[in-house]
């Protein structure tokens, strides 16, 4: 799958996405695009889009995408890492216009 992290993203977790085509918005120079844009360029290019946004779902219309989304917990990497498993799921799992959330449960405080 072509996967497409949000700038928030730790990039050490392009590591355990192995098997997929990984990029990040930073790379692709759309740094510091809006959330509405950045969906309408992804959309048709990438299959998954990895974020931490947990704000985007109520602001955009995401009616009739075909890119996945996949919302992280957190973007803090010592919290990431400790459910890689679940994320790799997700983005393995991923179907067109699915969007997924990834909860962060105990023993994790202040997340």
């Amino acid at each position: 799958m072509r996967v497409i992290f949000d700038e928030n993203i730790p990039a050490p977790l392009r590591v355990s996405l192995a098997g997929h085509e990984v990029t990040t918005v930073q790379e692709r120079g759309w740094s510091g695009i809006a959330n509405g844009e950045l969906i309408r360029r992804v959309d048709g290019i990438f299959d998954v889009l990895l974020l931490a946004d947990k704000n985007l779902r109520y602001q955009q219309n995401l009616v009739a995408r075909r890119i996945a989304l996949v919302e992280l917990p957190t973007n803090r990497w010592p919290f990431l890492q400790a459910i890689i498993p679940q994320i790799v799921e997700a983005v393995n799992l991923a179907k067109p216009g699915s969007y997924t959330v990834i909860e962060l449960r105990p023993p994790f405080p202040g997340v």
